[in-house]
């Protein structure tokens, strides 16, 4: 278990800092002007990436001064620098088309990263009122009511698989073919691994392009309910990529799952890899 630089204050006024965010998020999205544009890789930005951006930006660097924040409105251009040895990492509005669509499936994203690994991570889910933690003593669900434990579910002979709504691939349809059985659960943004952590779905593929920021967070709060996060050779997924890019990834709830038998119909040639 990695010893988190952080103490339990500090984690809950962390939890709290992406809860505020989301509030100011969600005075955009009331409000029905996003002034949305496109930025130079043609994904959507928004009045409200920018303000949730500056709100943590600037609290984390009064919470944590002596830790840098790597996050997506940076402004950074290529190359990417590595992730420092310890940062925070951060999506100030991950699903930004889901937020565009007005179909409340967008989040707030926020990791410490050590040595390249999620430690901890909290994703809100402003437009749910729902907030997810994952920390070495476990993972927590927030709501209005108070904090609930969450843990992956144990494997079935029918599994539930979580799609994007957006940026499903050919693996994944692929998948899904191969086993007409399997229950799929469209959501968007980060939700996606909330949805494996707490047991409402068993196995989330991802085969298209994502960043570190899209999925450290989530990625600490299924670690910390039982789950991991593995590339498609087995190897845990990691910070330590080029330009800051995902490989292609597999988030399964129990370990015990045999998710590479699944896989194994599913064609994994270069083209695809490209067609990403």
């Amino acid at each position: 278990m990695t010893p988190l630089p952080i103490d339990p204050a500090v984690q809950t006024a962390v939890t709290e800092l992406a809860e505020a965010a989301g509030r100011a998020i969600m005075a955009v999205y009331d409000a029905g002007d996003a002034q949305a544009r496109s930025k130079a890789d043609a994904s959507p930005l928004t009045l409200a990436d920018e303000r949730a951006h500056a709100l943590i930006a600037a609290q984390l660097a009064t919470l944590t001064p002596n830790i840098p924040v790597v996050s997506e409105e940076d402004g950074a251009v290529a190359p990417r620098p590595p992730l420092p040895a310890t940062c925070w990492v951060v999506d100030p509005l991950d699903g930004t088309k889901e937020f565009l669509k007005r179909t409340g499936e967008f989040t707030v994203n926020i990791a410490l990263v050590i040595d390249d690994r999620p430690v901890f991570g909290v994703v809100h889910a402003p437009a749910l009122a729902t907030t997810w933690v994952g920390a070495p003593r476990g993972a927590v669900r927030r709501t209005a009511t108070g904090e609930t434990p969450i843990a992956v579910r144990a494997p079935r002979s029918s599994l539930a698989v979580v799609a994007s709504r957006d940026h499903a691939g050919p693996m994944v349809s692929q998948l899904l073919a191969a086993h007409p059985t399997f229950e799929t659960v469209s959501v968007g943004s980060s939700l996606k691994f909330c949805r494996v952590a707490e047991g409402a779905a068993d196995l989330y593929l991802r085969d298209g392009p994502t960043m570190v920021w899209d999925t450290a967070a989530g990625q600490a709060v299924l670690e910390a309910a039982g789950g991991c996060v593995l590339q498609l050779d087995g190897a845990p997924l990691s910070g330590a990529v080029p330009e800051l890019r995902n490989p292609f990834f597999v988030a399964i709830g129990s370990p015990a799952l045999p998710w590479q038998s699944f896989l194994l119909p599913v064609p994994t040639s270069p083209a695809v890899h490209h067609e990403a």
